[in-house]
């Protein structure tokens, strides 16, 4: 009876934790001797017990517990340790720049041993003893390995270019691993872009994306339909494999339902794919905003006459509308306390300056002054449709004219009233800030705006539903929040801002959104 009510007792402490390399056998026992359970060691993070009994998976309080047996672990000498696969694009430069900065915070000794070319290790140790304390073990591959070896039990974290897929969505549950989607199981750390590059000698300044994605699809395989010379275009692209690639494929190709031109070159490296396109005149590729290196990188312009480059405000906002997340995914498992720091640490305003260091979008919050927003305000007026006259026009300028935009910006999946995943990062983001009472005693106000297919007067209140249900889940995101301390307000313009042409799909998500003003 003792043995089960124990057993029952341990159940109640959240279970998971990372790979054991071999389950052996263990004695776990109260400290007065009273109670004890036995079973195979699943794993130990330097404060829980997880181990596989006739009771089930258990997890125990090893603060309240005497364990025996050849699998219990040395309690002097325990190593946090955590395996990352996936992206290279994240686990070569970004993460250990950030596990470098956060070694510097906390005083430790950083040591990196690099097994190979994608298999490398940072070692945090303690200062003064020289102890090692945890260590951060890099599989670098790329996205689909990534979410294979989390699946498998074989890695703690997957790194990805692009979210999980419906098939990997399906085969964690069955693992048992969960729903990857669920709050807390993915993580945007940071945010990059698409971006078609060029030669630095080709002329052509800018594409729209449906030309962009004719290009990749062969429709448009000549330089003189762009504008330019009369001369075949090149295509390349990333590795099929790569998350760069699939991402590329999914938000290029994908909404128009268009494939990949045959002839279309594929590189495995970003240094691969710029120095093709740089080396040939009439090549076209897409990769990453971080990694342009020497190529031209082509603004994204439309037939109204909108041109978007991927600024680092542009992608923040997600205005620009190749905008790309940079995801954890993490499985429901409780992590070393180490670990657990460190990705407390990822959302720290020292480590945003750290990822914007390093090349890649951050995602502190700004605020930017109606003054640095003209061209937006020029566009409004230049591309404002029939139904939108002077009175609105003047009402939104005398609404927002004392306030400041943030960058922060929800939009929504192609077709979905679903947060895409950005925005979901965004509402925790804002959640946050509200709880830590950086809003308080200010005027946060959400502001909804549509795309112009349909009506002014619909598009005007399908934008302010929009708003309303933003602020509803910030709101209750925000649950230590104090929100009597924070003025929340809703307003709604329709198509009266639009940030792109509404001729394409893209153009048209980018106009539906939400925005955060704030005074």
């Amino acid at each position: 009876m003792k043995l089960l009510r124990f057993a029952i007792l341990a159940a109640l402490f959240i279970s998971g934790f990372g790979p054991a390399a071999h389950a052996q056998d263990v004695t776990l026992s109260s400290r007065d001797g009273d109670v004890e359970i036995s079973g195979n060691l699943l794993g130990f993070d330097g404060e829980f017990y997880r181990v596989d009994t006739i009771y089930g998976e258990l997890t125990v309080d090893g603060s309240g517990v005497l364990c025996e047996g050849p699998g219990c672990p040395n309690l002097e000498a325990y190593i946090a340790r955590v395996t990352l696969s996936g992206a290279p694009g994240i686990g070569r430069v970004m993460l250990p720049a950030l596990i470098e900065a956060f070694a510097i915070r906390e005083d430790y000794t950083l040591t990196r041993e690099a097994l190979d070319d994608s298999h490398i290790i940072y070692a945090l140790a303690d200062k003064q003893t020289g102890i090692t304390l945890g260590e951060f073990e890099f599989h670098l591959t790329n996205s689909d390995e990534g979410f294979a070896d989390l699946l498998a039990n074989e890695a703690d974290i997957a790194m990805s270019l692009r979210e999980a897929r419906t098939d990997e969505l399906s085969r964690a549950r069955e693992a048992g691993i969960g729903n990857l989607n669920a709050r807390g199981r993915n993580r945007v750390i940071a945010l990059d872009a698409l971006v078609p590059v060029v030669s630095p000698s080709n002329l052509v300044q800018a594409i729209t994306t449906s030309e962009l994605a004719q290009v990749l699809a062969g429709e448009i395989d000549n330089w003189k339909d762009l504008g330019g010379p009369d001369a075949p275009i090149a295509v390349h692209l990333h590795d099929a494999r790569s998350g760069l690639g699939q991402a590329t494929i999914d938000r290029i190709l994908g909404p128009p339902g268009l494939t990949l031109v045959a002839g279309a070159t594929r590189h495995e490296s970003s240094l691969s794919l710029i120095n093709a396109v740089v080396s040939d005149p009439f090549a076209m590729g897409v990769t990453s905003r971080s990694e342009t290196g020497d190529s031209w990188v082509l603004a994204l312009s439309g037939d109204c006459g909108f041109s978007l480059n991927a600024t680092r405000r542009a992608v923040k906002t997600e205005d620009y509308p190749l905008t790309s997340p940079l995801f954890l995914y993490l499985p429901a498992r409780r992590f070393p306390k180490l670990v657990r720091e460190f990705l407390a640490y990822l959302r720290d305003p020292s480590a945003q300056l750290v990822i914007r260091r390093a090349g890649f979008v951050d995602l502190a919050p700004e605020e930017i002054a109606i003054n640095a927003q003209g061209n937006r305000f020029v566009n409004a007026i230049s591309q404002a449709g029939t139904e939108i006259d002077l009175t609105e026009l003047q009402r939104m300028t005398t609404l927002l004219g004392p306030l400041k935009r943030l960058t922060t910006t929800f939009r929504f999946e192609a077709g979905s009233a679903r947060l895409d995943a950005q925005s979901r990062s965004n509402v925790q983001q804002l959640a946050r800030a509200m709880e830590l009472g950086i809003y308080d005693a200010r005027r946060l106000v959400f502001v909804g705006f549509s795309d112009g297919d349909g009506g002014a007067a619909a598009n005007r209140d399908i934008a302010m539903r929009r708003a309303m249900a933003v602020r509803a889940a910030v709101t209750r995101a925000a649950e230590a929040a104090n929100l009597s301390r924070i003025k929340l307000g809703v307003e709604a313009f329709g198509e009266a801002m639009p940030m792109a042409c509404d001729d394409s799909e893209w153009g048209r998500q980018v106009n539906r959104r939400v925005e955060v003003w704030v005074r």
